[in-house]
């Protein structure tokens, strides 16, 4: 298990330059936006406008934070994705456009690609002790609200632990907060 602390996130420009980014974690280590295999990482939206657009990846989005967005993917239904949403997912070499609901945004992405890696992404909001299943050959658990203990180690928020080959492995969970659990597979 690896805690990947929110001091230790690498900031940078979007894809496009229309914003900033926050590299949670991205695989292989040395990986630039061009030519990563899987990458996580949060964004503020402040504005109405393109997506970047990222050439033969897979894409999941969740809203972290602020009023929600509307997604208008080419060749898909739009999408009002909120707070509460489950998260989205969509071809990230679709163009695609968001509109606010009101107020900026930070949304959770998850990007993978495609041919080479999977994902799947899912939210635990946790209020009491939770048991959460971990399965995958990298395994993510971004704390994205509260503080919550896993074991000896407190995640606050944009906190991550990151784990290496999980096999239905039980992780307990208590404080309150929102996890979200990323799985991440070759193909």
């Amino acid at each position: 298990m690896q805690l990947l602390k929110n001091h230790q996130h690498r900031r940078m420009p979007w894809k496009n330059g229309g914003g900033v980014t926050v590299e949670i974690a991205v695989f292989p280590a040395d990986a630039s936006v061009d030519n990563f295999d899987w990458r996580i990482s949060t964004a503020t939206v402040a504005s109405d406008g393109p997506f970047s657009v990222f050439t033969g990846i897979d894409r999941t989005l969740s809203v972290l934070e602020g009023d929600g967005i509307i997604l208008s993917v080419e060749g898909l239904d739009d999408q009002e994705l909120k707070g509460e949403t489950l998260p989205f997912s969509f071809p990230a070499d679709s163009p695609t456009s968001a509109k606010l609901l009101g107020s900026a945004i930070i949304d959770l992405n998850v990007m993978t690609r495609r041919g080479r890696f999977t994902h799947q992404v899912s939210r635990h909001q946790i209020s009491a002790e939770t048991a959460v299943s971990l399965s995958g050959a990298t395994v993510l658990v971004f704390c994205s609200s509260g503080t919550v203990q896993a074991g000896d180690t407190q995640l606050e928020v944009n906190d991550c632990l990151r784990f290496e080959q999980c096999s239905n492995t039980e992780l307990q969970l208590s404080g309150s907060g929102t996890v979200f659990v990323i799985a991440l597979n070759p193909v």
